[in-house]
């Protein structure tokens, strides 16, 4: 009324009309200015709680009536009606008791999520609710809860329950595609985890191969040694340059260098020519080839004799 007294028509009134107003909007909200103004004319202050001059007064809030809370655009009340503490949050299905020892933690956390907070101070005009819950007081078997939850809920339950019912609506040849991609899946898990046993069979036969393998090797040691040392009179030959049969010049074992059959045929020609010439001791001799050297065999039956 007041742009308007410049004229309706006038530029002012007109750029005045189009600008949205900061003190309500068409869903309810209006300013704090608009709300104090409102609650002045029963009587009541507004005084935000955490100013320094509310906090100096070390007022338990349970003393207190009511409180009004904002954040960004909404509003919502907690207000003592009897004895007792409510929530009136318009966005709940409805009421929601607050025990007197909850009411200074809720505050704290509404003020940690960024609410503002005014306390009313004065005499609140008098309803129906307050005498009520004055005579009796109120237990709360279910809290409230948001308005919406129950319906997204069971949307989404309906949901489930739809795509059941089309999945069965659709007939047999959907359920049997349906299992036949879960039986795909599972033929591919198990394909996997057989590729993963076998991978890990081949590593334990290879290490049991090792291990055998040096088994093996110890063993021939073993043997080698066994036969170079003086048993039953009989001692070890030696070459023309003092290495044993069973060593080369490079310092490597032959028995290393020789397979397992091939060793064990040259000990068996060995001790089938010891035997014949202890069995045939005048007899010619014939050159034959020494294990490991280039001997011949003449030499090699002077060793023996002269060993015997």
């Amino acid at each position: 009324m007041r742009m308007a007294e410049g004229g309706m028509g006038s530029e002012e009134y007109r750029t005045f009309l189009q600008q949205p107003s900061g003190n309500m909007d068409d869903s309810g909200f209006f300013s704090i200015q608009v709300i104090s103004n409102a609650l002045s004319v029963w009587g009541l202050e507004l005084i935000l709680f955490n100013s320094r001059e509310y906090q100096s007064l070390m007022i338990n809030p349970i003393n207190e009536k009511a409180f009004i809370c904002n954040y960004k655009e909404h509003w919502f009340t907690i207000r003592k009606l009897g004895q007792q503490w409510f929530n009136l949050n318009s966005l709940l299905t409805g009421p929601e008791l607050i025990s007197d020892t909850y009411l200074a933690l809720f505050l704290a956390q509404l003020q940690q999520e960024g609410y503002s907070i005014f306390v009313i101070r004065g005499n609140l005009p008098e309803c129906d609710a307050e005498q009520i819950l004055g005579i009796m007081k109120v237990q709360q078997q279910q809290r409230p809860k948001l308005i919406g939850e129950d319906e997204a809920q069971s949307s989404s339950g309906m949901g489930r329950s739809s795509g059941q019912s089309s999945v069965l609506e659709a007939g047999p040849g959907v359920v049997e595609g349906v299992v036949d991609e879960d039986e795909e899946e599972l033929r591919k898990a198990l394909a996997l985890s057989r590729q993963g046993m076998e991978v890990e069979d081949e590593e334990a036969d290879l290490r049991r191969a090792i291990q055998l393998s040096m088994q093996g090797k110890a063993l021939l040691g073993a043997v080698m040694s066994n036969m170079s040392m003086p048993k039953g009179g009989l001692v070890a030959k030696t070459t023309s340059s003092g290495q044993a049969p069973g060593s080369t010049t490079g310092g490597a074992p032959l028995s290393e260098k020789l397979s397992a059959e091939e060793l064990r045929r040259r000990r068996q020609v060995y001790f089938d020519r010891q035997s014949q010439q202890l069995a045939q001791p005048t007899s010619p001799q014939q050159p034959t080839e020494s294990i490991g050297s280039g001997k011949s065999g003449t030499e090699e039956d002077a060793q023996a004799k002269r060993s015997q």
